[in-house]
């Protein structure tokens, strides 16, 4: 079914092989299956030839498991949303040291903004955790801007005592979930040893987005 939905969209709207992948990676039939205004998404695709690729899930339980009420169309926004709130909601419940500091906080280095996703301050390791969440497959654009994140951190946001922060990218695809953890320059042995022991793993990060997108898929 899914197969044969591209394949009448791609008919039908004349897509090359660059518009039918930017269709695939935007989620475009789970997006068409969640809204209720189905013609006014496909319209939406065709026009916006920037997309993003996104994690769309596409039942009625989904819509009450992100707090969402039915509407016509749901942004990317909209579903980015709810991720990043459960997934603040998670970090919180782990009883690990997360303190919540902010959300969407926006930073300013060399003259560009930048909003980080979630930002915590952990009372036991004494740093910074900030959380990037992406849709779409990982880049190493992702490690860079996290980079940015953790170097400006350094700079202009840590006190007397505290350690160098550390970044979460998490990115849920279409292929697969994935979660990295950015240390700018932090030894390795440091912080498996002293840093990893109080934080999530990779596998149960990238298991809570696999858990999320079982159950509202």
């Amino acid at each position: 079914m899914k197969r044969e939905f591209y394949e009448v969209e791609t008919i039908r709207n004349n897509w090359s092989v660059r518009d039918l992948q930017r269709a695939m990676n935007s989620m475009l039939y789970e997006r068409t299956g969640l809204s209720t205004n189905k013609h006014a998404v496909l319209n939406s695709n065709v026009k916006q030839a920037d997309l993003k690729a996104e994690n769309i899930f596409r039942n009625a339980y989904m819509l009450e498991f992100l707090g969402f009420e039915e509407k016509d169309i749901y942004t990317e926004s909209d579903l980015e949303h709810g991720i990043i709130t459960h997934l603040q909601t998670f970090l919180l419940e782990l009883g690990r040291g997360f303190c919540f500091e902010a959300r969407q906080r926006r930073i300013t280095f060399d003259n560009t903004h930048y909003r980080i996703d979630l930002v915590f301050y952990h009372r036991i390791l004494k740093c910074h955790v900030l959380l990037d969440l992406k849709i779409g497959e990982f880049t190493h654009a992702d490690a860079g801007q996290m980079n940015v994140y953790l170097n400006y951190y350094k700079e202009n946001e840590m006190n007397e005592g505290d350690n160098p922060p550390v970044g979460i990218i998490l990115c849920a695809s279409k292929n697969e979930n994935l979660v990295r953890y950015a240390t700018s320059g932090l030894p390795q042995q440091v912080f498996v040893s002293k840093y990893l022991i109080n934080l999530p793993s990779e596998d149960e990060l990238a298991k809570i987005i696999e858990e999320e997108r079982r159950k509202l898929g």
